[in-house]
This record gives C-alpha cells, structure tokens and sequence, in this order.
C-alpha cells in the first residue's frame, strides 16, 4: 500500500506540472461573461495571459493542487483498489463502480482546493482584476485563498460547489479507470503475453483522461462558475440549478454552447496530463516492485 501511496503521488504531481496551464485556460475561458469575452478561444487566452501575466500567469493556483495531492491520490488509489478486491474479476464494470466511489470519497479534499485554485486562477482578469487591486484583496496564493475563505464564510464556504464537485467526480472517475482498462486491454491484444511498454501506456492514460472530462464536462462548467461567483463582490447565483438557468439564458451564450466552452483547452490538457500520471504511476510500481502487474487495478491487487 505504501508503494501505491508513493505512486500515486509521484504521478499526479506530473500531472499537475504538465497540465496546469490547461487548467488555468479551461477556467478562465468557463468563467468569462459572454456579453464582454475576454478571450476568443484556446489559443488566445493562452497568448493574452502570457503577454499580460507572463508565463507564471498560467500557474497561477498550482499550489492548492500540490497541496492536496499527496490526500487525493491515497483516497483516489487505495479506495479505488479496495472496493476492486470485492469483486470476483477486474472488468470494465468493476473498475467503474470502485473508481466512482474513490472518486466520491477525495471530493472531500478536492471540493476546497478546486474552489482555491478557481479563486486564484481567474485573478488579474477584467474586472476581477480592478475589484482585487481597488479593494487591496488579491490572494498571495492558493493557501492564502482558502484561509480567508475559511475566515470570512467559515467551513461551508470551503465546499462551495460541493455538490457539483460529487456530480462530476463521481461519474467521472468510473469513467476513468473503466476507459483505462478498455484500452489497456485492447492494446494487450496486439501483443498477447507482453506488458505494455511506454508508448502503449501513454496512449491508455491520454485517452481515458479525454473520456473522463467528454462524459462529464458541462457539470465542470457549472462547478467552475459556482465557485468564481461573488470573487469581484456581487454574487449572481443562488445554487446550482439557478447558475444553469441563468448561464443557458446569458446573453451571447449561445444557449446550450456555454456548457462547452472551455472544451478545447481540457481536452488538449486531458491527454498529455492523464496520459503522464498514468505511466510513472505505473513504471514506479512496476519497477519498485520488479514485476509487471498490467494495470493500476492489478497492481493494487498484487
């Protein structure tokens, strides 16, 4: 347990470190009103913030994600392998149902860090930015953020948008490592009786990371504008249904298009971060152990 512990660890600190200034797009561009965008896509808001914010722009908020981490990934890794040893057989259907209920359990730490890397992440843009530099407010960082949260609505502002956090962690982490094995399984098939090496296993990681995010996306959408409600000082929405309604009806949100926006960025961020956590969680294991179990699920097992 302690080697999956270090695994996962190791693995989603180089999914953070290559996939944050995904993260940092994705949110500026959910969260952006649609009467007065700032950004005209991916590429752009990319470009605006490193030539307005420089490259630590698209950091911005990295800390709440490595602060967590070491608490997500021992939730995520040892639940998801538990909740694997009740079933009879690893299949597509048994690492769905144990990565949704590991996926329920590490919102628990991932609901108040996502609200913090959000809070910062979007900092410095529009009118954000006047209310932050008029008022003296601007957080220092992701822990600073989260403290004076806490200070100001206690521990229920914390998890705002909780229950959004549950609606898109649930389903999406069943997503997750019931794609992963698909694709592990089908890769296998090309060489029956060899493990998967490299480049194999950065394919499975990527893709499932993309299958993740495309099943649940518009509920990210929901959750990011919940959680940078009230950030310049007027809070627009009363709960979650009410930030549906009102962001369907926005003017120049194009309808049911504003629930993808943002879309591009994620993806492009999905591949590359998932497909590297995925692989040095399973070199380290794989090494470390100095066998070759063929999946995160077999290697929890072994």
């Amino acid at each position: 347990m302690a080697l999956d512990f270090v695994g996962g660890c190791l693995g989603g600190i180089a999914g953070v470190v290559v996939g944050h200034p995904f993260d940092t797009v994705k949110v500026r561009l959910q969260t952006q009103a649609s009467g007065r965008a700032l950004y005209k896509g991916t590429f752009h808001c990319f470009a605006t913030i490193i030539k307005k914010e420089s490259m630590f722009g698209l950091y911005k908020g990295m800390a709440s994600p490595l602060v967590g981490l070491t608490f997500i990934n021992a939730i995520v890794f040892g639940v998801q392998g538990n909740v694997l040893r009740m079933f009879e057989n690893s299949t597509i259907f048994s690492n769905f149902i144990a990565g949704a209920v590991a996926g329920g359990l590490q919102c628990v730490i991932c609901s108040p860090m996502e609200l913090a890397k959000t809070r910062v992440q979007i900092q410095g843009q529009g009118e954000s930015r006047k209310f932050y530099t008029t008022h003296s407010h601007e957080y220092k960082g992701s822990i600073d953020c989260i403290r004076r949260i806490y200070q100001v609505e206690g521990i229920r502002g914390c998890y705002r948008g909780m229950v959004t956090t549950l609606l898109r962690e649930v389903p999406g982490f069943g997503v997750y490592f019931a794609s992963y094995e698909f694709f592990c399984s089908t890769l296998e098939k090309r060489n029956p009786g060899q493990h998967l090496g490299l480049g194999p296993l950065l394919v499975a990681g990527g893709a499932s990371g993309m299958c993740s995010w495309m099943s649940t996306y518009p509920v990210d959408v929901i959750k990011s504008r919940i959680q940078a409600d009230g950030v310049d000082g007027k809070a627009k929405y009363k709960g979650t249904i009410d930030c549906i309604i009102k962001s369907y009806n926005e003017p120049g949100s194009q309808g049911i298009r504003v629930f993808f926006r943002g879309l591009n960025s994620t993806l492009l961020r999905a591949f590359p971060v998932n497909a590297a956590t995925f692989t040095v969680v399973t070199l380290f294991l794989r090494y470390t152990r100095k066998s070759e179990p063929r999946t995160v699920e077999d290697k929890l097992l072994a």
